[in-house]
């Protein structure tokens, strides 16, 4: 059976799960905040055969700009140097499988962004995008409808703003659940999704 490791350090979570077909091998999952560049290459090689696996799923973002390109360089490399197939999946898409996990149907995704703003998401009850990921200020997310069940380390917040009875998972993206992101988003194409502009400007 294929082995399967899954990456995502887009959040101040840094997570990594290693699979042998649908068997969880082994885990690790750290609340860093910062730190993701020290602690990501230590943290797969703790895992069983240093985690190495012919197949490598990393989060393309939205998320932490550094966060993000830590995973995607990480993912490259060790997929140059493992021969291994190395595919992309949307961080809002995994926080969504990991809500339907718990609560089957359509989700609202919430995470905090850059500069005090969230990154918004709806997806149906097959974990399928109903729009594109937004980066919003909080203001602006009040107009936006929502589901029922809101998820994501700003879920609590944005039920608040809804009005009446939501149900709130308060979660970080957990690498253990990569496996229940819809395969039809997954991407070859390994561009980031940062959800917004840079904060840095070339000069004109």
């Amino acid at each position: 059976m294929m082995r399967m490791l899954a990456i995502d350090c887009a959040t101040e979570a840094c997570s990594l799960a290693l699979f042998e077909g649908e068997e969880l091998l082994a885990a690790r999952h750290e609340i860093l905040g910062r730190g993701h560049a020290e602690q990501l290459v230590p943290l797969i090689a703790s895992l069983p055969g240093r985690g190495r696996a012919a197949e490598i799923r990393v989060s393309l973002g939205p998320g932490s700009f550094t966060g993000v390109r830590i995973g995607l360089a990480a993912a490259r490399a060790l997929g140059l140097a493992w021969g291994a197939t190395v595919r992309g999946y949307p961080t809002l898409g995994l926080v969504a499988a990991m809500a339907r996990r718990e609560h089957p149907g359509p989700v609202s995704v919430c995470m905090a962004g850059g500069h005090g703003e969230w990154f918004v998401q709806d997806f149906d009850d097959a974990g399928m995008p109903e729009c594109p990921s937004l980066s919003v200020d909080p203001e602006t997310a009040r107009s936006l409808p929502s589901h029922q069940l809101i998820a994501g380390n700003r879920a609590r917040e944005r039920a608040a703003q809804s009005g009446g009875h939501r149900h709130v998972l308060d979660i970080l993206p957990d690498a253990r659940l990569v496996p229940g992101v819809p395969q039809s988003v997954l991407r070859a194409d390994l561009s980031p999704i940062y959800g917004r502009p840079p904060d840095a400007r070339v000069p004109a």
